[in-house]
């Protein structure tokens, strides 16, 4: 690892929230916040202070494609993270890095290092 990085999740299974923050910490990078909603992801995109956001496909109040718009107008990285999502992202992020669940120590630490740092 180079860089840390200040990481934002986005996850509405508040244990597999804590087991992400978990691994942010152990592999040296910061947990800028966590949320579980769109709505409230929006507001912490708008207030912006973190360098990338682990975003979980499905959220409790709706698909997070509001909040990856968002993360992608203000050109912040971000993971998409899913378990049991099927049909593709939409076309304006099927490029973006993907993280399946379930989550280990090596692949998100792999998705961390892949993020370009600023």
């Amino acid at each position: 690892m180079t860089v840390p990085l200040s990481v934002l999740v986005i996850e509405d299974e508040p244990l597999i929230a804590m087991m992400i923050e978990d691994f942010i910490e152990m592999l040296g990078h910061t947990l800028a916040g966590a949320c579980d909603s769109v709505a409230d992801a929006l507001v912490k995109v708008e207030e912006g202070g973190f360098d990338v956001a682990i975003l979980d496909v499905n959220l409790r109040d709706g698909a997070c494609w509001p909040v990856a718009d968002a993360l992608k107008q203000r050109d912040i990285p971000f993971v998409l993270a899913s378990g049991g999502h099927v049909e593709p992202p939409p076309a304006a992020h099927a490029d973006g890095l993907q993280l399946a669940k379930p989550f280990t120590l090596d692949g998100i630490r792999d998705v961390l290092n892949s993020i370009p740092r600023r």
